[in-house]
């Protein structure tokens, strides 16, 4: 089986566990509209089940600063989010694992071991989804952006784990908490300008003439619960504080646009699936018989369904998700 390895960056408390549970949940929504099926291992169904129900009932007992808890763990113990896509009713051929890992991983203190894992992680996987806490970002003419997302931080490690690269990437960036930025055409525009301003050396990384080819980037905003926004800022004890209050007392978790970073993420994994698949003589037969048919239909379906305006935006790479 063809497997394909996933991971997100961002420090502790940005929200990429947040993130994953919000995609987690479109899984079945975008997957039941094509000829795919999409299914979890026990452990991975039964991990996101837990962290979507306390994702949901969140704002039953809100609290000012808002999310869930993070991952915790030593290299050693931590999971792949494991999940099988195939054709509906057959065995799947893909396999695709997602690794989760603790923010803290990229904090000072950090160990060298753990540094480590997470270099060796990036170099692995083929796709990465960089979290963006947007809050950080906007507020306060991006104050705290550097202290929250780590930008340099990150640069530095794409430049490790992109030297001489010879596979193609796929690498989003996902503003979560962005409530607030979304709420028409101009806000978004915004939020997509400080995105390029705040990860100008990232940018200019991957578009440089050694990457330009392989590197496929795209922005994709989540508001990431979709009832709650960006509140004021308190400092406490010099560190700030960003607090968040909910749209109605009534509002309910509904996420928007969580099933837009899914729906780039498929189409890329799929297209190196295909590309697999039709190298040499079996390529040759399973091509004149169409048997992957399915997979090339699907990935048209979603990117019928892909934003590309409003504060989202495919910057480079659109020739590495598409498929003839």
């Amino acid at each position: 089986m063809h497997e394909l390895k996933i991971t997100m960056l961002g420090p502790s408390g940005v929200g990429k566990t947040s993130l994953l549970t919000a995609m987690y949940e479109q899984f079945e929504s975008n997957i039941g509209k094509t000829n795919l099926q999409l299914t979890p291992d026990e452990e991975s169904s039964a991990i996101l089940q837990e962290r979507l129900i306390e994702l949901k009932t969140l704002l039953e007992s809100f609290e000012s600063t808002g999310g869930i808890e993070g991952t915790e763990g030593e290299p050693e113990d931590l999971k792949f989010f494991v999940f099988g896509l195939g054709k509906k009713g057959e065995k799947p051929s893909v396999q695709i694992k997602f690794q989760d890992y603790p923010g803290g991983y990229h904090a000072a203190k950090a160990t060298p071991e753990k540094r480590q894992f997470v270099k060796n992680l990036m170099t692995e996987c083929v796709a990465i989804l960089i979290a963006v806490d947007a809050p950080a970002l906007m507020e306060q003419n991006g104050k705290w952006h550097d202290v929250f997302n780590r930008p340099q931080q990150i640069t530095d490690l794409f430049k490790t784990a992109y030297e001489n690269l010879d596979s193609p990437r796929l690498v989003i960036f996902a503003p979560v908490k962005c409530e607030k930025y979304l709420q028409d055409e101009t806000s978004a525009k915004e939020l997509l300008q400080r995105l390029r301003e705040g990860y100008t050396n990232l940018l200019d990384l991957f578009n440089s003439s050694a990457l330009l080819s392989k590197v496929a980037v795209v922005f994709t905003p989540v508001q990431t619960v979709g009832s709650v926004v960006f509140s004021r800022i308190e400092m406490n004890s010099n560190a700030p504080h960003f607090h968040f209050r909910k749209t109605t007392h009534f509002a309910e978790y509904n996420p928007k646009d969580s099933e837009q970073p899914l729906r780039y993420l498929l189409r890329f994994l799929l297209k190196l699936h295909l590309d697999q698949r039709s190298q040499g003589f079996i390529g040759l037969l399973r091509n004149l018989f169409r048997r992957d048919s399915h997979f090339k239909v699907a990935v048209n379906q979603f990117a019928v369904g892909c934003k590309t305006n409003n504060g989202f935006a495919m910057l480079q790479g659109e020739d590495l998700l598409k498929v003839n």
